[in-house]
């Protein structure tokens, strides 16, 4: 399917204070925050539609339950204006929301994905938009993702981990774009 910029919505998953707290393991993209803004500022210079997702843990104790400071977006990555939220308390955006829906009556034909953590709640989201029909594109360069216990005693980097679901999504589940293509991209005249 050919990509048409036009047609295509930004999914901004997850990008919320918690992943920063000291519970968290290291996390391996210093860039992820300036990389999603790029792609937000592109979005929004050229008015197209964006979805933000946010994690409400059904946990009270979480970081990530709402209410707690953890909950909120990072500096830049709140909804502004009209620009709709989806809320969920699972890792697919796709699950228990109204996403697909939205996607729909905006005319979306492509779904273009970033944000925290990539094996976890992004994945989730491309796998069952995948599954359902949808054209998913992940931007690797704004996604991000921790070091993870091995069950063994050691630990698999973070570097590893993002490298292993970029490409079981890519052979799979979505096309890959970089994060230059996107912003570079002009709405067809």
């Amino acid at each position: 399917m050919n990509f048409d910029i036009d047609n295509a919505v930004l999914l901004p998953i997850d990008m919320q204070a918690a992943f920063d707290g000291e519970s968290w393991p290291r996390r391996w993209n210093s860039e992820v925050d300036a990389n999603g803004l790029a792609l937000l500022d592109a979005w929004r210079a050229a008015s197209r539609p964006i979805i933000h997702v946010r994690h409400d843990s059904a946990s009270p104790a979480s970081s990530l339950a709402f209410g707690q400071p953890g909950n909120a977006f990072r500096p830049g990555f709140g909804p502004l204006g009209d620009e709709p939220l989806v809320s969920k308390s699972v890792n697919s955006a796709f699950i228990g929301t109204d996403l697909e829906l939205r996607l729909k009556r905006i005319g979306a034909r492509h779904v273009v994905v970033f944000g925290i953590s990539t094996d976890m709640c992004v994945s989730t989201t491309v796998r069952t938009g995948a599954n359902l029909g949808w054209d998913m594109i992940l931007v690797p360069e704004a996604c991000d993702c921790f070091d993870l216990p091995d069950g063994k005693g050691g630990m698999i980097s973070a570097e590893d981990i993002q490298a292993a679901h970029v490409a079981t999504l890519r052979f799979e589940f979505c096309r890959t774009m970089k994060l230059e293509e996107l912003v570079g991209l002009r709405t067809a005249a």
